[in-house]
């Protein structure tokens, strides 16, 4: 039994619980699911359990890029972004501890086993949800708690924790195997796309954040910025930061001018005398 993998894989399932919006914790959406539950702060914390930060944040990045657009709307999500990043994060570390495999089976448990434990969580509260109402209906309060409070924070650990704890501990031997033995063209084209899917990740928050193509001018001209010019992400935030100001200010001259001329324009249309006899 390999105990420091053993005592990693259980800190990593335990962080992907308390990343649950129903673990009260870290009170829920707030601190879980938005903080504890995003990508690139499990890839610090996984990395903490590992004991390597660097390799942890920089998985943390790259699988942040290909969930960055990840929408939830209403109960319905096309990925679970938790279970992606601790399962697909925690394998990582314990095997090869690269970004393209971290992203790769990120996006494998987050749109299979994440979907698949993600509705049974749902079902499964919907009969505690049942039997707190009963609880209600009789005054019972005991009732209320238990299947209110401490049954759905069980179910929520088991659908969790567990499953995270046993991908990671049972499954890094198996990944490993398949790394070291499937054959090498298999092994680049994991690396392909773990650096494509990224970028597949950005482009959709792309195509949700910018609603005019004029917008794009200024995506390019950052990654020239930063790419050829080499300069460093925190000068690049305050030009971008300025350029944002200027266009502000630029826009809003532009629209008070409109609002002037339209109202001039008005005045002229109602100084115009009409006789009504003629009309």
């Amino acid at each position: 039994m390999d105990a420091a993998l053993l005592i990693s894989a259980m800190l990593t399932g335990l962080f992907c619980y308390l990343g649950a919006i129903e673990s009260p914790w870290l009170f829920g959406m707030s601190g879980g699911f938005y903080i504890v539950g995003r990508p690139l702060v499990a890839g610090l914390l996984v990395g903490l359990a590992f004991g390597d930060v660097q390799a942890g944040v920089l998985c943390g990045l790259a699988v942040q890029a290909v969930f960055i657009a990840n929408l939830s709307t209403g109960g319905a999500t096309n990925s679970e972004i938790t279970y992606a990043a601790y399962g697909g994060i925690g394998l990582a570390l314990a095997t090869t501890r690269e970004p393209a495999v971290a992203v790769t089976l990120s996006v494998l448990i987050g749109q299979t086993f994440g979907l698949i434990f993600y509705n049974t969580r749902m079902a499964v509260y919907s009969f505690w949800n049942n039997r707190a109402q009963q609880a209600a209906d009789h005054n019972d309060t005991r009732g209320i708690m238990l299947n209110h409070v401490l049954y759905p924070q069980i179910t929520t650990f088991i659908l969790r924790a567990v499953p995270i704890f046993l991908a990671i501990y049972f499954g890094a031997g198996l990944v490993e195997w398949l790394l070291n033995n499937v054959p090498q063209v298999v092994t680049d084209i994991i690396s392909v796309l773990g650096g494509v899917l990224p970028a597949l990740g950005i482009a959709m928050l792309m195509s949700i954040v910018i609603k005019e193509k004029m917008h794009l001018i200024f995506f390019f001209a950052g990654f020239v910025l930063l790419a050829f010019a080499g300069l460093s992400m925190i000068a690049l935030v305050f030009i971008a930061a300025l350029v944002a100001y200027l266009y502000f200010m630029a826009s809003k001259k532009e629209t008070a001018a409109a609002s002037s001329s339209a109202s001039v324009a008005e005045a002229k249309s109602q100084d115009v005398f009409e006789d009504e006899d003629l009309f």
